[in-house]
């Protein structure tokens, strides 16, 4: 049976529901904490993986092949910029290091330190691989990460 694969991003509804939003920090000002360095992050709104995928079975085309979607590849100072335009006041960015990120102690930290460094260590590959046009193809309402922030920023919390 032919299989269509759809692989995704980075889900910045984590920013909700995963506590990955802006923290303050000791000297109370808000930091952005991600272990991606200078490195682009793919990501894409939950809502915008259905209207994706409808898309994919709206093109026969596209029977049997391996996709990538993302609505943006914003850089972890950009995810802190666009979130500080949000709350209007300035987040800070800290590249946290994997090891400390794998070390937080949460179920899951070491996947997801990993998962960070291999995005990371193949940022080209990685967004190579999710094409934003490509994406907007298949769904002509996908959000950019600003537009993403903009219709979600009353339920970030900040901690």
């Amino acid at each position: 049976m032919p299989t269509t694969f759809l692989h995704t991003s980075f889900y910045w509804d984590n920013l909700i529901y995963f506590g990955m939003g802006p923290r303050k920090g000791p000297d109370g000002k808000l930091v952005f904490a991600l272990p991606m360095g200078d490195r682009k992050l793919p990501g894409i709104g939950a809502e915008d993986i259905g209207r994706c995928a409808y898309g994919v079975f709206q093109r026969p085309d596209l029977i049997g092949k391996s996709i990538g979607i993302a609505g943006d590849h914003p850089t972890g100072a950009q995810i802190a910029a666009t979130l500080g335009q949000a709350v209007s006041q300035p987040v800070g960015y800290y590249a946290m290091p994997f090891d400390d990120y794998r070390k937080l102690g949460f179920p899951g930290a070491d996947d997801l330190g990993n998962m960070f460094q291999f995005k990371h260590d193949f940022e080209k590959e990685f967004c190579g691989a999710r094409s934003v046009e490509f994406s907007r193809s298949l769904n002509p309402k996908l959000q950019t990460f600003a537009q993403w922030v903009a219709s979600n920023k009353n339920r970030i919390p900040i901690q």
